[in-house]
């Protein structure tokens, strides 16, 4: 693959009283030596390293990519054989091209990998991605707006209650498939307004193995997740491996509350779009610096944006064109100059705004939920080859565990993947109701009829032009 001419991204940050810019450190100069020097010392979890960094509160944050930049991301140059059959797969079929076969993705719910755990032959160490030799894996860093670990409040065999660097408080319960949100520090937009951002290129988001909201607190409480470096070394030699970073509404909501951030558009719009411009500010940042800190193994970025819902958008699209459009447009650009690929995945049905993130350059869009309506096949022939999709395997066919039904869905649904532009992948996660027996036969078919060229029999369609 070509590379991109070397490129040096700084943060400065812009004082309101005196409108000087004081520029940083190279992003990529400073996460490798505090990376190194974490891991060096005895004991250390990086975390003790002090942290020299400013903290962004009511002072305007901006990112420069000055001339002298870090030279754009190639992971082949880092790959094995194995990881750069994969990337190259992925690659063209973002690219919306043929490769050899459809590229395989997925996300799986605790319950899932636990169940496989209890039926599979294997061990505590199970890894669904290495034990199906699935195509790409997504990975995220630490995105809390302060940079702390997850602080245990109560912890019982009933429930546990946590406080997280969002300043959110979170309650998990045994057998709930989700955490339930308590309270959030910040509410008002006087809060949101002096609500401080500790650095996005403080190393310790990506090479410290601290809890962090987004990596711990989900379906399941894990406050041992490795660091974001260690994560991605780990997949490297064996897989096209994605970084990830929230999109504004992604991050307002935990911040303060779905109900609220919808209430505070409602109030006043304009005011809640500074600071919804101050999160790109933060959040283009955190790609930056984790496109840094990755070291050119990173292949693409996965968008996290859930603003819809089953029925369609959670707010006018005019205002997500107005406010939120620019700032995902900015991380399609920090992505495109460092030679990386964007997944935008939005839950629900956000088909309405489907035509502006084809224009700011999305590569292609996820999960695409069944069960909001939305059908890839009929995607393919609207957009054809302007862009690429990634998921729609509807999880209700799956957890029938009716193998007649589950091989309709996968192979009408490889129809997708004619002419390229098509990763197989559920329409979400997959659940503990789909047993591992299932998934493994969705693997075994994708890997026979998702060889180009495809051979779909009885369930194939015509796509057109």
């Amino acid at each position: 693959m070509p590379r991109a001419a070397p490129r040096r991204m700084k943060i400065a940050e812009e004082d309101e009283n005196d409108g000087g810019l004081h520029a940083g450190l190279p992003i990529l100069s400073i996460l490798l030596i505090l990376c190194a020097f974490s891991r060096q010392i005895p004991g250390s979890t990086g975390s003790a390293v002090p942290p020299p960094f400013r903290l962004i509160g009511a002072k305007r944050f901006r990112i420069l990519t000055p001339a002298i930049a870090m030279t754009a991301s190639n992971p082949m140059t880092q790959a094995g054989p194995k990881a750069e059959a994969k990337i190259m797969r992925v690659i063209a079929a973002l690219e919306r091209r043929e490769p050899d076969r459809v590229p395989v993705g997925e996300f799986f719910w605790t319950a899932f990998v636990r169940r496989c755990k209890a039926e599979l032959p294997v061990g505590e160490d199970f890894n669904p991605y290495r034990y199906w030799d699935l195509d790409m894996v997504v990975l995220a860093p630490n995105m809390d707006p302060r940079v702390q670990p997850v602080q245990l409040v109560e912890d019982s065999p009933q429930r546990k209650v946590v406080r997280t660097g969002f300043g959110a408080t979170i309650e998990s319960r045994p057998g709930c498939p989700m955490p339930a949100f308590l309270d959030f520090d910040t509410k008002t937009f006087a809060q949101m307004e002096a609500l401080a951002f500790d650095d996005p290129a403080d190393p310790r988001r990506y090479c410290a193995p601290i809890a962090d909201q987004i990596n711990a607190v989900g379906d399941a409480l894990n406050l041992n997740v490795p660091s974001f470096v260690e994560r991605v070394n780990a997949h490297a030699g064996d897989f096209c491996v994605f970084g990830s970073v929230c999109e504004p509404h992604e991050m307002l909501w935990r911040i303060i509350g779905s109900e609220n951030a919808l209430v505070k558009m409602g109030e006043a719009p304009a005011r809640l779009a500074r600071f919804i411009e101050r999160l790109g500010d933060f959040l283009a940042g955190i790609a930056q610096a984790q496109i840094a800190a990755a070291n050119g193994r990173l292949a693409g970025l996965y968008i996290w944006g859930d603003v819809a819902y089953r029925r369609g958008m959670l707010f006018s699209p005019r205002y997500w064109r107005e406010v939120y459009k620019p700032q995902v447009k900015r991380l399609c650009e920090i992505a495109r100059a460092a030679g990386l690929k964007t997944v935008y995945h939005g839950c629900g049905n956000a088909s309405a705004i489907y035509p502006d993130l084809i224009e700011i350059g999305v590569d292609a869009c996820n999960p695409l939920e069944a069960k909001a309506g939305l059908d890839v096949v009929a995607l393919k022939r609207q957009y054809g080859a302007r862009w690429a999709f990634n998921g729609n395997l509807d999880v209700r066919a799956l957890a029938t565990n009716d193998r007649a039904l589950v091989r309709r869905e996968v192979l009408r649904k490889l129809n997708a993947a004619k002419g390229g532009g098509f990763i197989l992948q559920s329409d979400h996660s997959i659940p503990d109701d789909v047993s591992p027996a299932t998934y493994d036969y969705v693997v075994q078919l994708a890997r026979k009829h998702g060889s180009y060229p495809l051979r779909l029999e009885e369930c194939g369609e015509e796509i057109g032009g």
